[in-house]
């Protein structure tokens, strides 16, 4: 199943290699800096922006650039679905046009490209490489409490129900193989906000992949508003129980 929209401009085929996945709602302010940073980083990378019908010009922004870089391309959806899709229908497009790596990172500038060179290095040898905040040489400058808090407690908590072995799961800056998607058999079921990121490691691992961790330095955003929301955070919280519990169930039986 392919993804719901299709990608927009004119496109050369793509080299087996890397397709940079990146979900987008109103950022039009950040995504033509993260474009060119990603390109500076990774020169021979295609990018997919997936929009989901920014109404702050988000699109018409990528068209523009579109213009003068045929790596670039777009996903244009008629209506705002969520993250979860956003990053399958990037991640189908990538499969699609035969990229054997898959990276997925946020639009807002939190997740530095410069960072994606080591995220590739690791990822020649493991099926998925998560940025890491919360392994050694990770950080997380300017945060408030509030959102410190949030993000270590739902990261423990997701330890302790499910034991994947992965300190911050819920990073949405990671690299894939696409053996691994391919085994995976997307779209499949999945959640949308940051529960869907812990949702992939979780089939990645049952499916027999490897996963490692790569320390990332990840820094609030400049301009826009957090997509984070409470129905984000109980979504998240509900489904990691019932995996947990279910997981809990089907060992003692």
């Amino acid at each position: 199943m392919g993804p719901k929209g299709s990608p927009s401009g004119e496109t050369r085929a793509l080299e087996p290699g890397v397709m940079v996945v990146v979900p987008t709602f109103n950022e039009q302010h950040n995504v033509a800096t993260l474009v060119g940073r990603t390109f500076a980083a990774l020169p021979d990378a295609q990018i997919v922006i997936v929009d989901d019908n920014s109404p702050d010009g988000t699109a018409a922004t990528i068209r523009r650039l579109q213009a003068d870089e045929p790596r670039l391309h777009l996903i244009e959806r008629s209506e705002k679905q969520g993250l979860g899709s956003a990053l399958i229908d990037g991640l189908q497009l990538g499969l699609e046009r035969g990229a054997t790596m898959l990276v997925t990172m946020d639009a807002d500038l939190s997740h530095d490209p410069s960072a994606l060179p080591e995220l590739l290095a690791a990822a020649r040898s493991h099926d998925l490489v998560v940025g890491s905040r919360y392994v050694p040489g990770g950080e997380i400058p300017r945060w408030n409490a509030f959102r410190r808090a949030l993000s270590r407690g739902g990261n423990a908590y997701q330890h302790a129900m499910l034991r994947l072995g992965v300190k911050d799961a819920t990073s949405g800056y990671r690299a894939y193989s696409a053996t691994i998607l391919r085994r995976l058999d997307l779209p499949g079921p999945h959640l949308e906000g940051f529960g869907f990121q812990i949702e992939m490691v979780r089939r990645v691992k049952a499916a027999g992949g490897t996963v490692t961790e790569v320390p990332i330095s990840f820094t609030e955003r400049e301009h826009g508003e957090s997509k984070i929301d409470r129905k984000t955070i109980l979504e998240a919280l509900w489904h990691v129980t019932r995996w947990g519990w279910s997981e809990r169930a089907f060992r003692k039986r």
